[in-house]
Protein backbone atom coordinates (compact mmCIF):
# COMPACT_ATOMS: atom_id res chain seq x y z
CA UNK A 1 0.00 0.00 0.00
CA UNK A 2 1.29 3.45 -0.93
CA UNK A 3 2.21 5.59 2.07
CA UNK A 4 0.50 8.98 1.87
CA UNK A 5 1.05 12.17 3.86
CA UNK A 6 -2.22 13.17 5.54
CA UNK A 7 -2.50 16.80 6.67
CA UNK A 8 -5.33 16.85 9.19
CA UNK A 9 -7.20 19.91 10.43
CA UNK A 10 -8.08 20.21 14.12
CA UNK A 11 -11.06 22.48 14.97
CA UNK A 12 -14.37 20.90 13.86
CA UNK A 13 -12.47 18.04 12.22
CA UNK A 14 -10.94 16.29 15.25
CA UNK A 15 -12.99 18.03 17.94
CA UNK A 16 -15.99 20.31 18.32
CA UNK A 17 -15.10 23.98 18.28
CA UNK A 18 -17.47 26.45 16.67
CA UNK A 19 -20.55 25.14 18.48
CA UNK A 20 -19.12 26.59 21.72
CA UNK A 21 -18.52 29.96 20.08
CA UNK A 22 -22.06 29.98 18.68
CA UNK A 23 -23.52 29.24 22.11
CA UNK A 24 -21.63 32.18 23.61
CA UNK A 25 -22.71 34.43 20.73
CA UNK A 26 -26.36 33.57 21.34
CA UNK A 27 -25.96 34.37 25.05
CA UNK A 28 -24.14 37.59 24.17
CA UNK A 29 -26.92 38.71 21.84
CA UNK A 30 -29.48 38.06 24.58
CA UNK A 31 -27.36 40.21 26.89
CA UNK A 32 -27.22 43.09 24.40
CA UNK A 33 -30.83 42.93 23.16
CA UNK A 34 -32.16 45.27 25.91
CA UNK A 35 -30.14 48.06 24.26
CA UNK A 36 -32.90 48.13 21.62
CA UNK A 37 -31.37 46.35 18.64
CA UNK A 38 -32.61 43.26 16.80
CA UNK A 39 -30.72 39.99 17.19
CA UNK A 40 -29.87 40.07 13.47
CA UNK A 41 -28.37 43.56 13.72
CA UNK A 42 -26.31 42.67 16.80
CA UNK A 43 -24.93 39.63 14.97
CA UNK A 44 -24.16 41.76 11.91
CA UNK A 45 -22.15 44.26 13.98
CA UNK A 46 -20.32 41.43 15.75
CA UNK A 47 -19.45 39.80 12.41
CA UNK A 48 -18.07 43.05 11.05
CA UNK A 49 -16.06 43.62 14.23
CA UNK A 50 -14.65 40.08 14.05
CA UNK A 51 -13.52 40.58 10.45
CA UNK A 52 -11.69 43.76 11.45
CA UNK A 53 -10.03 42.21 14.50
CA UNK A 54 -8.98 39.04 12.69
CA UNK A 55 -6.94 41.16 10.28
CA UNK A 56 -5.20 42.85 13.21
CA UNK A 57 -5.13 40.22 15.96
CA UNK A 58 -5.63 36.92 14.16
CA UNK A 59 -7.89 34.05 15.15
CA UNK A 60 -8.60 32.62 18.58
CA UNK A 61 -10.63 33.07 21.72
CA UNK A 62 -8.91 36.29 22.81
CA UNK A 63 -9.48 38.03 19.49
CA UNK A 64 -13.09 36.84 19.66
CA UNK A 65 -13.44 38.18 23.20
CA UNK A 66 -12.12 41.56 22.07
CA UNK A 67 -14.78 41.58 19.34
CA UNK A 68 -17.54 40.83 21.85
CA UNK A 69 -16.42 43.65 24.15
CA UNK A 70 -16.05 46.15 21.30
CA UNK A 71 -19.47 45.24 19.93
CA UNK A 72 -21.06 45.66 23.33
CA UNK A 73 -19.45 49.07 23.88
CA UNK A 74 -20.47 50.26 20.41
CA UNK A 75 -24.11 49.23 20.83
CA UNK A 76 -24.61 49.98 24.51
CA UNK A 77 -22.83 53.36 24.43
CA UNK A 78 -23.86 55.30 27.57
CA UNK A 79 -25.85 52.27 28.82
CA UNK A 80 -22.70 50.14 29.04
CA UNK A 81 -22.16 48.54 32.44
CA UNK A 82 -18.87 47.48 33.96
CA UNK A 83 -20.44 44.31 35.36
CA UNK A 84 -21.66 43.30 31.89
CA UNK A 85 -18.15 43.69 30.49
CA UNK A 86 -16.86 41.58 33.38
CA UNK A 87 -19.45 38.89 32.60
CA UNK A 88 -18.40 38.85 28.95
CA UNK A 89 -14.75 38.55 29.99
CA UNK A 90 -15.52 35.65 32.36
CA UNK A 91 -17.45 33.80 29.68
CA UNK A 92 -14.57 34.18 27.25
CA UNK A 93 -12.13 32.81 29.85
CA UNK A 94 -14.45 29.83 30.38
CA UNK A 95 -14.53 29.26 26.62
CA UNK A 96 -10.73 29.25 26.41
CA UNK A 97 -10.61 26.62 29.16
CA UNK A 98 -13.27 24.38 27.63
CA UNK A 99 -11.75 20.92 27.11
CA UNK A 100 -11.86 19.59 23.54
CA UNK A 101 -14.88 17.39 22.80
CA UNK A 102 -13.41 14.78 20.48
CA UNK A 103 -15.64 13.90 17.53
CA UNK A 104 -17.01 10.43 17.03
CA UNK A 105 -14.53 7.84 15.80
CA UNK A 106 -11.51 10.15 15.79
CA UNK A 107 -9.09 8.32 18.17
CA UNK A 108 -9.70 4.89 16.63
CA UNK A 109 -9.40 6.26 13.11
CA UNK A 110 -6.17 8.13 13.90
CA UNK A 111 -4.75 4.95 15.42
CA UNK A 112 -5.60 3.10 12.20
CA UNK A 113 -4.18 5.80 9.92
CA UNK A 114 -0.91 6.43 11.78
CA UNK A 115 0.12 2.79 11.27
CA UNK A 116 -0.22 3.18 7.51
CA UNK A 117 0.53 6.80 6.63
CA UNK A 118 2.42 9.90 7.74
CA UNK A 119 0.13 12.19 9.75
CA UNK A 120 0.69 15.92 10.24
CA UNK A 121 -1.69 18.06 12.29
CA UNK A 122 -2.19 21.31 10.37
CA UNK A 123 -4.28 23.96 12.09
CA UNK A 124 -4.54 27.73 12.23
CA UNK A 125 -5.02 30.08 15.12
CA UNK A 126 -3.17 31.65 18.03
CA UNK A 127 -0.18 29.33 18.60
CA UNK A 128 -0.33 29.06 22.41
CA UNK A 129 -4.09 28.56 22.38
CA UNK A 130 -4.02 25.90 19.66
CA UNK A 131 -1.06 24.13 21.31
CA UNK A 132 -3.02 23.97 24.56
CA UNK A 133 -6.00 22.45 22.75
CA UNK A 134 -3.79 19.83 21.15
CA UNK A 135 -2.25 18.94 24.52
CA UNK A 136 -5.65 18.68 26.21
CA UNK A 137 -7.00 16.54 23.39
CA UNK A 138 -4.48 13.78 24.02
CA UNK A 139 -4.20 13.18 20.25
CA UNK A 140 -0.71 14.59 19.66
CA UNK A 141 0.93 11.15 19.79
CA UNK A 142 -0.70 10.14 16.51
CA UNK A 143 1.13 12.86 14.55
CA UNK A 144 4.66 13.05 13.20
CA UNK A 145 4.49 16.85 13.33
CA UNK A 146 2.17 19.61 14.50
CA UNK A 147 1.99 22.78 12.41
CA UNK A 148 0.13 25.85 13.71
CA UNK A 149 -0.11 28.82 11.35
CA UNK A 150 -1.84 32.20 11.45
CA UNK A 151 -3.61 31.59 8.13
CA UNK A 152 -4.11 28.54 5.90
CA UNK A 153 -3.65 29.84 2.38
CA UNK A 154 -1.69 28.87 -0.73
CA UNK A 155 1.51 30.39 0.68
CA UNK A 156 1.41 28.33 3.88
CA UNK A 157 0.47 25.16 1.98
CA UNK A 158 3.37 25.65 -0.41
CA UNK A 159 5.71 26.18 2.53
CA UNK A 160 4.41 23.07 4.28
CA UNK A 161 4.89 20.93 1.17
CA UNK A 162 8.48 22.14 0.92
CA UNK A 163 9.28 21.83 4.63
CA UNK A 164 8.03 18.24 4.92
CA UNK A 165 9.07 17.17 1.40
CA UNK A 166 5.54 16.11 0.52
CA UNK A 167 4.97 14.48 -2.86
CA UNK A 168 1.84 16.31 -3.94
CA UNK A 169 0.21 13.31 -5.62
CA UNK A 170 0.56 11.47 -2.29
CA UNK A 171 -0.46 14.40 -0.09
CA UNK A 172 -4.00 14.88 1.25
CA UNK A 173 -5.54 17.72 3.26
CA UNK A 174 -8.40 16.54 5.46
CA UNK A 175 -10.79 19.06 6.97
CA UNK A 176 -14.18 20.72 7.25
CA UNK A 177 -13.47 24.19 5.85
CA UNK A 178 -13.70 24.87 2.11
CA UNK A 179 -11.91 28.20 2.59
CA UNK A 180 -8.97 27.00 4.69
CA UNK A 181 -8.69 23.25 4.16
CA UNK A 182 -10.03 22.24 0.79
CA UNK A 183 -9.68 25.01 -1.80
CA UNK A 184 -6.11 26.18 -1.08
CA UNK A 185 -4.89 22.58 -0.87
CA UNK A 186 -6.41 21.75 -4.25
CA UNK A 187 -5.02 24.96 -5.75
CA UNK A 188 -1.43 24.03 -4.85
CA UNK A 189 -1.84 20.54 -6.30
CA UNK A 190 -2.58 18.48 -3.19
CA UNK A 191 -5.53 16.13 -2.87
CA UNK A 192 -8.26 16.85 -0.33
CA UNK A 193 -10.88 15.11 1.76
CA UNK A 194 -13.81 17.35 2.65
CA UNK A 195 -15.71 16.30 5.79
CA UNK A 196 -18.55 18.83 6.19
CA UNK A 197 -19.52 19.87 9.71
CA UNK A 198 -22.92 21.39 10.41
CA UNK A 199 -21.42 24.02 12.71
CA UNK A 200 -18.54 25.16 10.49
CA UNK A 201 -17.85 28.86 11.15
CA UNK A 202 -19.64 31.06 8.62
CA UNK A 203 -16.38 32.81 7.69
CA UNK A 204 -15.01 29.48 6.48
CA UNK A 205 -17.86 28.95 4.02
CA UNK A 206 -17.27 29.21 0.28
CA UNK A 207 -17.98 26.98 -2.72
CA UNK A 208 -15.64 24.03 -3.10
CA UNK A 209 -13.51 24.74 -6.17
CA UNK A 210 -11.81 22.34 -8.55
CA UNK A 211 -8.05 22.00 -8.51
CA UNK A 212 -5.41 19.76 -10.00
CA UNK A 213 -5.68 17.30 -7.10
CA UNK A 214 -8.36 14.73 -6.29
CA UNK A 215 -11.34 15.63 -4.09
CA UNK A 216 -13.16 13.16 -1.86
CA UNK A 217 -16.23 14.09 0.20
CA UNK A 218 -17.01 11.98 3.28
CA UNK A 219 -19.85 12.17 5.83
CA UNK A 220 -17.61 11.57 8.85
CA UNK A 221 -14.03 11.15 10.06
CA UNK A 222 -14.46 7.42 10.59
CA UNK A 223 -15.00 6.92 6.85
CA UNK A 224 -11.33 7.72 6.22
CA UNK A 225 -10.59 4.06 6.93
CA UNK A 226 -12.33 3.11 3.71
CA UNK A 227 -10.05 5.36 1.63
CA UNK A 228 -6.66 5.05 3.31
Amino acid sequence: MRRNTLLIDADDTLWENNVFFEKLIEDFITLVEPCGFTRAYIRHILNETERKNIRQYGYGVRSFGRSLEETYMKLAEHQAKRETLAEIHDRVVDLERTPPKILDGVPDTLAYLTERHRLILFTKGEPAEQSAKVQRSGLQGFFEAIEIVHEKDMVTYTGLVSKHKIVKSQGWMIGNSPRSDINPALKVGLNAVYIPHQHTWHMEHEPVMAGSGKLVILPGFRELRSHF
